[in-house]
């Protein structure tokens, strides 16, 4: 696996077929990744992920795999999706054994740096489900603010100059 970019503790490679069942195994856990991810609750087949990887690496996704350079342990996947001219969605899953460690902070940080600085974006949006209050406050802390509430979501977002 190619390394596209790197941050101090997280090698980020394309998404690869290799990693399939790194994928299905953190997709598939419910209540400590999915409930996070999207609503959902029944277990994906591994030719579902292996259709969506394909389908992803068909089109060119910025999407990225993020391994532990220390011991080449997959962390989880993010992706910049949802492009509309200088402006994307940007999204994170992280695998539940590589929760809790800063990862998601780490990568965010790295994220907001490569969208503006190599891929071009002026705007960076996401939207997290409310109850999810660990990732608003990694949101917060690396600059997103909200800018809309639902009673199910909060969208939030950072702007290159702002």
């Amino acid at each position: 696996m190619e390394t596209v970019f790197e941050s101090e503790r997280i090698r980020f490679v394309k998404a690869t077929l290799d990693l399939v069942p790194d994928y299905l195994e953190m997709v598939n856990d419910i209540e400590r990744v999915a409930k996070y991810i999207s609503d959902r609750r029944e277990p994906y087949t591994l030719e579902e992920e292996t259709d969506y990887i394909k389908d992803k690496i068909d089109n060119n996704a910025m999407i990225f795999s993020m391994i532990e350079k220390s011991t080449g342990k997959f962390i989880g996947n993010t992706e910049f999706f949802n492009f509309n001219y200088k402006e994307a969605e940007w999204g994170i899953v992280i695998t539940a054994s590589m929760q809790n460690k800063g990862y998601g902070k780490e990568a965010l940080l790295r994220m907001i740096e490569y969208g503006f600085n190599e891929a071009g974006l002026d705007r960076i949006y996401l939207e997290v489900y409310r109850d999810n209050a660990r990732a608003c406050h990694v949101y917060e802390a690396c600059g997103f603010t909200e800018y809309k509430r639902t009673e199910k979501d909060i969208f939030m977002d950072i702007q290159k100059d702002r």
